[in-house]
């Protein structure tokens, strides 16, 4: 039995040692663009170390003078402590505070005023407390002056009474008949009612009517003085 052996295809075999040849020439490319260009970082280092040296040159070169011949004042370092004195004030401010010590005085003023006022017007009460205190003293003398001649006088008459009581009737009556009423009245008025009614049974009729309205009208008088408001 034959066995029979294909032939090699050429097509697939071209291809892939053609792109072999392309690899191996990209890769020879490649190492040479990395073998002839400057690294990056070497290229950082240079640009860093010139322009440390032209920084030491500008540091060294001594400073020009000015051309006005004056002398530079040096600027204070931000570390030094800066001495702050008081802020200005405006004049809205210093106009305020003129408005506001003027207020201050005026109610000092005010209170000056009260304070005297006050003072005048305690001194006020004293003096009046002192002259009511005065005027009352004088009052309970008054009363006592007049409670004891109103007992002098109702002594006096109690004496009038006693007489009369101790006469008759009809003797009584004679001398009533003829007493006129500011004695008669008093002596009626403080007898008993029984010795009063015999005596005014024997006077004259029209002057026991006489006697017997005055008083009543007396005795009015006298309950409306003692009686109390409401009472």
């Amino acid at each position: 039995m034959t066995l029979k052996i294909p032939a090699p295809r050429l097509l697939p075999a071209t291809i892939l040692t053609l792109a072999a040849v392309l690899v191996l020439k990209c890769g020879v490319l490649v190492q040479a663009a990395i073998t002839h260009r400057p690294r990056p970082d070497s290229l950082i280092v240079a640009a860093a170390r010139a322009a440390g040296s032209d920084a030491s040159k500008e540091h060294t070169k001594p400073a020009a003078p000015p051309a006005n011949g004056e002398q530079k004042i040096p600027v204070q370092s931000a570390a030094e402590p800066v001495k702050e004195g008081p802020p200005p004030v405006s004049a809205s401010e210093k106009a305020l505070l003129q408005d506001l010590r003027q207020r201050r005085q005026e109610l000092d003023a005010r209170a000056d005023a009260v304070a005297t006022r006050e003072s005048l017007l305690l001194a006020t009460e004293q003096k009046l407390a002192g002259r009511v205190s005065e005027l009352q003293s004088l009052q309970k003398r008054l009363e006592g002056l007049d409670s004891a001649q109103k007992q002098k006088e109702d002594a006096g008459w109690q004496g009038l009474v006693k007489l009369y009581e101790a006469m008759k009737p009809k003797d009584a009556a004679t001398i009533f008949n003829e007493l006129s009423m500011p004695v008669l009245l008093p002596v009626l008025d403080r007898m008993k009612e029984a010795k009063a009614a015999s005596v005014m049974a024997a006077m004259n009729p029209d002057k026991a009517r006489e006697v017997t309205a005055e008083l009543a009208q007396l005795r009015t008088r006298r309950d409306a003085r003692t009686t109390p408001p409401g009472g």
